[in-house]
């Protein structure tokens, strides 16, 4: 009985945590509810997972309503892989918030703050699980209006004209968003996805598609902060509270690349959209301008936060790059990307959370030397930045391995070389990071510091050690993005 329902249980769990977590008012309630909240929600997470591989796609009807009418959840190889993601990185990061979030926010806002947290969780599951396109509008708004809430949380006074200038960005987005929904609406007459599937190869006019692709395109893009329209993010990663971070860094954007390529390949296709428009090639320009341009930007910051933020932006290219491939390697080489960065830059933002609780700073400046009295938290730091470059034995060199072979498979040589030149510019900014850590005599905030204690290495290193293990070992998540990649190109996987 229980099993029928877990996609719907997947939402309520964190809904009604958040609930109970605003109406505790209490800084540890409300922490231990959002860990038990997340803790059933990664359980959920992983049984629907096993469901799909063994039943194959999952119908839940909202109110038993059919999907002309009422709202349906479906669960596919394609969202249980980022159901997943989700679930495990909300849990991690519950566990490791208890300390950051004590220091950095003030009493009165902790329970407000894991209320927030929680239904950013909701919201972004939600995105994930519907197969309504104005139902995913409406959880795109609760993950967003909370994600601008934690973002102003933080003691910092730049994080609330960071949340402002991403509240402006996400209302236009989400904006878009909706525009492109309605004209669908207009033309097919539904707004579940499967239906609009059905009825939009008997449209004999293109002109509304073709609008409505792009300002569905446009308000994701927004969302995903796909190059050049990133500039909300590296101020909104940079001043959020650490934990916040965290938990956007390593979900938020995954989320939005799985609903642009929800609509690319199933709804309006990826090979040539409505009029004839070469999706891909635009989607390829960009990644490929997402990949340089941001990641050398990253290499002159002096925050680490900030660096890590620009990093996010060149790593987001690497993702819709195997998309843009539309072949079955490249897609699978995104969408395994899309789950690796997910833990690499969990750890880092993670471990630099606990240099900001113990040294108090995140500039590069002033954290010299800090991995002779934090080597663990250092360490962690270092894993997920050799990810990052994507060094053999760790998770990042096997994605990028994918999209290289994706490329070739394209017929693009040329591409797999651009790939791996973009990853010397995350040798540099890594680099960076690396050598004043680990080889320069300890400045006076590194001297000062302690290891960070063991509730926040445990987290971090369960992200930083699935780093390497699953460098070693892809074959698990390789399955289940080989899985997503053939249900969104429709072909035997």
């Amino acid at each position: 009985m229980i099993a029928h329902h877990l996609p719907v249980l997947l939402i309520l769990a964190p809904l009604i945590g958040a609930i109970l977590a605003a109406l505790s008012r209490n800084g540890f309630v409300a922490w231990f509810i959002a860990l038990v909240a997340s803790a059933l929600t990664a359980a959920t997470s992983v049984a629907l997972v096993l469901r799909v591989q063994a039943e194959g796609v999952i119908s839940y009807r909202i109110g038993g309503w059919a999907p002309e009418l009422g709202i349906e959840y479906r669960v596919d190889a394609v969202n249980a892989f980022i159901i997943l993601l989700v679930g495990v990185v909300a849990f991690a990061t519950m566990i490791f918030a208890r300390r950051s979030v004590l220091a950095e926010i003030i009493p009165e806002r902790v329970a407000w703050f894991y209320t927030m947290m929680l239904l950013c969780v909701a919201g972004l599951l939600g995105m994930a699980v519907t197969g309504d396109a104005f139902n995913a509008f409406v959880f795109l708004e609760i993950s967003s209006l909370s994600t601008y809430t934690l973002i102003a949380l933080g003691r910092d006074r730049r994080a609330l004209v960071a949340a402002y200038q991403y509240l402006i960005v996400g209302t236009i987005g989400a904006t878009f968003y909706v525009i492109g929904v309605g004209l669908i609406y207009l033309v097919t007459g539904t707004l579940n996805l499967g239906l609009i599937v059905e009825r939009i190869g008997a449209i004999e006019s293109s002109r509304a598609l073709i609008v409505a692709e792009a300002f569905i395109a446009v308000g994701i893009s927004l969302k995903l902060a796909l190059f050049p329209l990133h500039a909300w993010l590296p101020n909104a990663y940079a001043y959020a509270p650490s934990s916040a971070s965290v938990l956007l860094a390593s979900t938020a954007t995954k989320v939005a690349v799985y609903l642009l390529a929800r609509f690319l390949f199933t709804v309006f296709g990826m090979d040539a959209g409505p009029g004839g428009i070469p999706v891909g090639t635009i989607l390829m320009a960009l990644s490929l301008a997402a990949m340089f341009i941001p990641s050398a930007a990253a290499i002159f910051q002096n925050d680490v936060k900030r660096i890590l933020a620009f990093s996010s932006v060149g790593q987001v290219g690497y993702i819709t790059l195997g998309l843009a491939l539309a072949n079955p390697t490249g897609v699978t080489g995104g969408l395994l990307h899309l789950f690796n960065h997910a833990l690499m830059k969990g750890a880092a933002f993670m471990a630099i959370g606990a240099i900001v609780l113990k040294a108090g700073t995140a500039k590069l400046d002033e954290l010299s030397g800090i991995g002779r009295t934090m080597p663990w938290t250092t360490a962690a730091l270092t894993v997920a930045g050799l990810g990052l470059i994507g060094v053999p034995g760790t998770s990042g060199f096997v994605s990028k391995y994918y999209l290289i072979l994706g490329a070739f498979e394209a017929g693009l040589g040329w591409l797999a070389i651009l790939i791996v030149a973009s990853s010397f510019l995350a040798v540099l900014y890594v680099g960076r990071i690396v050598e004043v850590v680990w080889f320069r005599e300890p400045a006076a905030a590194a001297r000062e510091a302690s290891e960070a204690p063991l509730e926040m290495l445990l987290p971090m290193w369960l992200l930083a050690g699935a780093t390497i293990w699953l460098g070693l070992d892809a074959e698990g998540p390789a399955g289940l993005a080989r899985a997503a990649a053939s249900a969104l190109l429709r072909v035997a996987p």
